[in-house]
């Protein structure tokens, strides 16, 4: 009986899914509503993400203006993302938030780049822990005597290879993201 490798390759693509989502946060230069995601206001007593309570959109590659459906809460969203760590000071016009993204310094891309590169890596670790819960398991079986040496060595072999191809995706990920920076 050799290992049922669906959970483990369940974990391993979150791993990436987590990886690409907190790239999503990282302000490359381009204006992405992305950011404004883990930004909540305090909403009739209630953290309430800005997108569900106002209309985001991108002007152009460098602004985004936020348009309260309730133009009480203009105030509250501004606060709120004075307070998150964008980094973006917000300008209100008393109708709607633009928050204008400034050119990328080479220093601070290059910070960026290393930022991205030590999250990749610890994206490949949470794989590479996958893929040592999975061995582990494929010992407890053999001990067990739930499968022999030699589906326990195929099952290894299965789980290295699922392995392989998620670190290849998260260098692909982080490539993408690396050019992303580069090229604004």
């Amino acid at each position: 009986m050799k290992l049922d490798t669906k959970e483990f390759e369940t974990r391993m693509k979150k791993s990436i899914d987590v990886y690409a989502n907190e790239l999503g946060g990282i302000r490359a230069g381009k204006a992405n509503a992305s950011i404004l995601a883990r930004v909540s206001v305090d909403y009739y007593g209630a953290p309430t993400p800005i997108t569900q309570m106002a209309e985001v959109k991108n002007t152009d590659a460098r602004t985004i203006v936020i348009s309260p459906w309730d133009s009480t809460t203009l105030k509250s969203i501004e606060k709120a993302i004075l307070a998150s760590d964008i980094g973006i000071t917000p300008s209100n016009d008393g109708k709607s938030i633009r928050l204008v993204f400034p050119q990328l310094t080479e220093e601070r891309r290059k910070e960026l780049k290393k930022q991205i590169a030590k999250m990749g890596e610890d994206a490949k670790v949470a794989i590479r822990n996958i893929r040592r819960d999975a061995n582990d398991k494929c010992k407890d079986m053999k001990k067990n005597g739930e499968m022999n040496e030699d589906e326990q060595k195929q099952s290894e072999k299965i789980v290295q290879d699922l392995t392989d191809k998620y670190i290849k995706e998260v260098d692909a990920v982080t490539a993408k993201k690396d050019k992303e920076i580069m090229e604004i």
